[in-house]
């Protein structure tokens, strides 16, 4: 009750509305293999940029607040290392394309015989250097798209997903991914406390003083990661017949087999005829195999992340740009591999750009991260 004998109202506390799931992480990376898939396919640099900004703006719309989120930056700087790499070697060892139109001479140092075919210097060409960088953005746009799905998908709920026959195997892969992040954490805290104390942090000397407490550090953290491991029975297998054993192991080796004999076909002109069959024959063994070998892991899961509405819709969006660019590159193969012998500018193929701008649906369709700085409210006076 106010002044006067008014009567107020208490108020209300603040309600919480619950939150979508967040999107599979398996969704997230069969999407970003997608589209390093559809970059295989071209070596239009324009396709390309326009492939590495479709990730890049994904990541930065739906990148969680973590710290293995943080790794896309790191697969970009690689994937700028290729090029810059390719480039070099270009222009010191030469390139196989002819071309017309010098940009420089460097001195040429004769070889022995032995090593013909190989130079070392000499003439550097406009049409040898694009052709360099059209290769080059290939895989760069490749790294880039692995790197946007380890900034997208949690490696802990990843391995929670995978199959029992892949979870010791997928234990050691998110211990990697999970133990970079935790050294560069540890380096960036020690040269901050360095530097706070008035010690030097750079050169020989402060890399020494600064490399020993985070290998001591890691060392500690791995001991700690073995105990927690044997704990929890990490390693112990259930007892399975004979019989079943000897089955996963040929399925799984005839389906590896009819995998790599499948995907030899299908990049050879001469095994289009059996290449599809044979791969996808490999896929179902390699399956099956995988689901015989998982009844050897006991273990169970803990809210298991569902595969909804959500996952089908990512997935779809990244298999939808590899699958027009594969017709693309069937239909039209001079617009997606642009020539540099006569040196011309490439051009914007206008469906198949429309087909990669398909994999912006994920920026959409899934929700965005929870902020993870929360803000204080006021209480009412």
């Amino acid at each position: 009750m106010g002044a006067g004998g008014t009567l107020h109202a208490p108020a209300s506390a603040p309600t919480r509305h619950s939150r979508p799931a967040p999107t599979h992480p398996g969704a997230w990376w069969l999407w970003a293999l997608s589209l390093g898939t559809a970059a295989t396919r071209t070596t239009n640099p324009l396709l390309l940029a326009l492939l590495i900004t479709v990730s890049a703006y994904v990541v930065i719309t739906r990148r969680p607040h973590a710290p293995w989120s943080r790794s896309y930056g790191a697969f970009v700087k690689l994937a700028l290392a290729v090029l810059l790499i390719r480039l070099l070697f270009t222009t010191i060892l030469g390139s196989p394309i002819p071309g017309t139109h010098t940009l420089l001479t460097l001195p040429e140092v004769p070889l022995p015989h032995w090593a013909q075919g190989i130079r070392l210097g000499g003439r550097v060409t406009a049409e040898g250097l694009t052709f360099a960088l059209y290769d080059a953005m290939k895989l760069a746009t490749l790294l880039i798209c692995v790197g946007a799905a380890n900034a997208l998908a949690n490696p802990a709920r990843l391995l929670k997903s995978l199959p029992g026959a892949l979870y010791e195997m997928g234990v050691a892969v998110v211990v990697a991914l999970t133990f970079a992040p935790n050294l560069i954490a540890d380096v960036q805290r020690l040269r901050a406390a360095r530097r706070l104390r008035g010690r030097p942090d750079r050169g020989v000397r402060g890399l020494l003083q600064v490399g020993l407490p985070v290998l001591e550090g890691a060392l500690e953290r791995s001991v700690a990661l073995a105990a927690a491991m044997d704990a929890r029975g990490y390693g112990r297998t259930a007892r399975v017949p004979a019989p079943v054993r000897r089955t996963t192991a040929a399925l799984t080796l005839g389906g590896l087999l009819g995998v790599c004999a499948g995907t030899y076909g299908l990049l050879t002109a001469a095994g289009g005829t059996y290449g599809i069959p044979v791969l996808v024959a490999g896929v179902a063994a390699a399956l099956g195999g995988l689901w015989l070998g998982g009844r050897r892991t006991v273990r169970t899961r803990y809210r298991p992340d569902r595969w909804d509405a959500r996952a089908w819709l990512v997935t779809a969006s990244g298999a939808a740009v590899a699958a027009l660019l594969f017709l693309a590159a069937a239909r039209d193969p001079a617009a997606l591999h642009p020539g540099v012998v006569p040196l011309t500018a490439p051009t914007l193929p206008l469906w198949p750009a429309a087909a990669v701008l398909l994999g912006l649906l994920p920026a959409f369709v899934t929700p965005a991260p929870e902020n993870t700085v929360s803000t204080p409210v006021k209480e009412p006076s």
